[in-house]
């Protein structure tokens, strides 16, 4: 095995053993645990972006490979594997690009609220990677309730009503989707005798006609317990009240929990009901497009009668995941690499608008919003105070920076130029504008006409609410404080926009990459020989390699 395939375990690795290591460690030696947990989460990047090159290949796009990590050195599909692509590689450097600035911000005060957060930090990271390099069904389970368990003691890190509320919410609804993990990889491995992605997606063909609706039954139920967590309509009534009341790092780091959901999906329904798979071939991509079309719409309703900005972030993760779920349905390659850049572009700005709300918010009363929407409704009593001319009011330094945070946070969940939303919102539209047929013929079918309605009304839902959440916020704020804000707190919200302002800027690579993604995902053929065809290390016995 190379190098790069022994990478391949760090990622689930590093924040295990650290996670288990602070756990012995006093809670009153916070520094010392911070300090390890940086570190930790440091090596996780770096390691992530070790494994992207790996996976894009070192001599160009042309020469990706797929990494398979044969666990207790058993061959697949006895054995458990762990499996890096372009596709894994992408979700570990997205997790580690936002787990590092979510720590940082939360070493100024909300690392202090409550005990272990630096372990259950570390057990979520883990549970994240392994659910992205799984390469069975069975391992992504208890990789999903890892990182579920770590993500129940994180959202009711700093106790109070309103977070012990909707942690109960969310609790109960997560264990519920495991439920239904479980029946449906039940129900999966009882047709046809296999938990791993790459030998089911063999075996998937041969399924006698008379075990395909149960064979289907267990993929509908097991599709539900991740369209659950990734917060499809009707399914998605926890979402926004949870990561409303999070605290500001988790929320931060939570952006990406919707996106396992995305992930599982968008790689089981190319890898297992792709082109090939007989009359389950396209299972679930009519459900997902009308799901994916009702959540933006549920979405951006939610995003236009937002009166504060938490719920404002809430809906607009509704919005990410119902563009990405309606992207997939529509099952074009084309926009699928559109998706990616998208998929890649909202988390990261909705992980950087988590945390600046409370910046933002922390020179604010806790009614403040609410008190000005009804002073727009229904008018201020002041309202016609002559100005005071020649005097113009100085706009405080570390306002000047939240605004243009602000405002950059606006720009990208509208999909404006010439931000990163925009480039992958463009990639999208001129993709499903793409006519099909040949000749005269060619036309562009009336649902892409209907999608491409709804991103556009998406976002100008998101336009109208950040401008108006804007102007209330630092142009008319009614309290007219600084907010106390510290370097370690609004420097992870600069870093992550910042990587929105270098995907921009490498728009061309990046767009690349993603296009070398979706092919591959259109190709599975690739994934199942990679994970057959992966070699022992040593003498292995002959009934293993037979």
């Amino acid at each position: 095995m190379s190098f790069g395939q022994h990478l391949i375990i760090a990622p689930i690795l590093v924040p295990l053993v650290t996670g288990a290591l602070l756990l012995l460690i006093d809670e009153r030696r916070r520094s010392q645990k911070a300090m390890i947990g940086l570190a930790s989460t440091i090596i996780l990047l770096v390691v992530a972006v070790a494994l992207f090159r790996f996976a894009d290949g070192i001599d160009g796009p042309e020469t990706a490979r797929q990494g398979v990590y044969l666990l207790g050195n058993w061959a697949a599909p006895f054995g458990i594997v762990l499996v890096v692509d372009r596709l894994s590689a992408l979700m570990l450097v997205l997790t580690a690009t936002l787990g590092l600035p979510a720590l940082i911000f939360a070493l100024a005060r909300w690392h202090t609220a409550g005990s272990h957060f630096h372990s259950l930090f570390q057990f979520l990271l883990m549970g994240l990677n392994g659910a992205f390099l799984t390469g069975d069904l069975f391992n992504l389970f208890v990789f999903f309730e890892v990182l579920l368990a770590a993500s129940y003691g994180l959202l009711l890190h700093g106790s109070g009503l309103l977070r012990v509320k909707a942690g109960l919410h969310y609790i109960a609804v997560n264990l519920a989707a495991a439920l239904l993990f479980l029946i449906g990889v039940s129900l999966i491995y009882g047709v046809t005798g296999t938990l791993n992605m790459a030998d089911l997606a063999e075996r998937v063909a041969s399924v006698e006609p008379q075990k395909r609706m149960l064979l289907e039954a267990g993929a509908g139920i097991l599709g539900v317990a991740f369209l659950i967590k990734a917060g499809m309509w009707p399914l998605n009534f926890w979402l926004p009240p949870a990561y409303t009341a999070a605290a500001a790092p988790v929320a931060g780091i939570f952006a990406i929990l919707t996106k396992v959901g995305i992930y599982v999906v968008l790689r089981l329904s190319l890898l297992v009901f792709g082109e090939g798979t007989s009359t389950s071939s396209g299972f679930g991509l009519q459900v997902l497009l009308v799901g994916g079309m009702a959540t933006i719409t549920f979405g951006a309703i939610g995003v236009l009668a937002s009166q504060a900005l938490g719920r404002l972030a809430g809906f607009s993760v509704l919005v990410s995941s119902g563009t990405l779920l309606m992207a997939i349905g529509l099952g074009s390659g084309a926009i699928t690499t559109g998706a990616l850049f998208y998929l890649a572009s909202s988390t990261l700005t909705i992980s950087a608008f988590f945390m600046l709300i409370e910046l933002v918010e922390r020179g604010q009363d806790a009614g403040a919003s609410v008190l000005a929407v009804t002073m727009e409704v229904y008018g201020d009593a002041d309202e016609d105070e002559p100005e005071q001319g020649g005097e113009g009011v100085a706009l405080p330094g570390t306002m000047a920076v939240l605004g243009i945070c602000f405002a950059a946070c606006g720009i990208l969940l509208a999909g404006l130029p010439p931000l990163s939303g925009f480039v992958a919102k463009f990639a999208m539209l001129s993709a499903m504008l793409e006519p099909t047929g040949s000749g005269s013929a060619a036309v562009v079918p009336a649902i892409m006409w209907l999608v491409v309605f709804l991103i556009i009304l998406s976002g100008l839902s998101a336009l109208i609410a950040m401008t108006r959440s804007g102007i209330r916020t630092f142009w008319a704020s009614m309290e007219g404080t600084k907010p106390r804000v510290l370097v370690i707190e609004v420097a992870p919200v600069l870093l992550l926009l910042l990587a929105t302002l270098l995907l921009t800027v490498q728009a061309g690579p990046a767009m690349r990459y993603m296009d070398a993604t979706a092919r591959a995902l259109s190709a599975p053929h690739q994934y199942i020989d990679a994970v057959r065809n992966a070699r022992q290390v040593g003498p292995a016995s002959a009934e293993v390699q037979q």
